[in-house]
């Protein structure tokens, strides 16, 4: 007789969890199609291993998985730490951290939010092209390792003259963490979906890219059409006005520390 107790609900609840959040991570990655390759597969082995006893087929399984979980950690890395800083990130203990921590830079995010709105609405209405990235909780160093390293703060003036058509910066992105424009003239991941609409360029497409492979906030600025756009874990808002897009990064912003 099969005994069923608390022990295996909790077992079942944990790895529930964990297939809702890898779900999640897949999808805003845009590679949902082979989380389910992967589900799969670790379905027919538990049948083949576990369930009917099949040994030459669960013995040749067991050495797929095992290489299969090194691919897997090789291929999603950057996904995997994003998954870890979200699971450390989230309910108790962000309540806690703030219990001891005064919400010092709010005011000063604020500012930062502003200065990057208003360049945005002036950069806007003279179609000068733009990508901007603010770091939330996963680090951005490598991507900051592809352009200049600046470190300098944050003001409208800086913005502009960076991406000025002129400027030889002005193709890159522009990342900004804790407070600063880090980095400019940084490349980032492309996204090839297929979804995207053909009038959206390179600018989109790395924005969106960027949104899949990290939980950063990527503001475009439209060459063509001068609209301002937000790619953010996996999505786009498109078409922003200032009071819209000071939402979203607020919004989106808030709880970074």
């Amino acid at each position: 007789m099969i005994s069923f107790g608390l022990k295996d609900v909790i077992d079942i609840l944990i790895i529930a969890v964990m297939l809702f959040y890898i779900y999640k991570m897949m999808k805003s990655s845009g590679t949902l199609s082979l989380f389910y390759g992967v589900l799969i597969f670790f379905v027919l082995w538990v049948l083949a291993a576990e369930i009917f006893d099949m040994r030459l087929t669960g013995s040749i399984l067991d050495k797929f998985m095992g290489i299969g979980l090194i691919v897997l950690v090789v291929l999603f890395q950057d996904q995997i730490k994003r998954f870890l800083i979200d699971i450390g990130s989230h309910g108790r203990m962000k309540y806690f951290r703030r219990l001891f921590r005064h919400d010092e830079r709010a005011e000063s995010r604020r500012q930062d939010i502003m200065a990057v709105v208003y360049s945005c609405m002036s950069m806007s209405k003279t179609k000068t092209g733009a990508l901007i990235v603010f770091q939330r909780k996963v680090p951005l160093t490598n991507y900051e390792d592809t352009g200049d390293l600046i470190d300098a703060d944050i003001n409208v003036r800086l913005i502009e003259n960076i991406f000025f058509k002129n400027s030889p910066l002005h193709d890159g992105a522009m990342i900004i963490a804790d407070n600063k424009i880090k980095s400019v003239g940084c490349i980032l991941p492309v996204s090839h979906d297929m979804d995207i609409p053909k009038t959206l360029g390179l600018r989109h497409r790395a924005a969106l890219g960027m949104s899949q492979a990290t939980d950063a906030v990527c503001i475009v600025v439209s060459e063509e059409t001068g609209n301002i756009s937000v790619a953010m874990e996996g999505k786009f808002r498109i078409k922003l006005s200032a009071p819209e897009l000071e939402h979203t990064l607020s919004e989106a912003l808030h709880d970074i520390d």
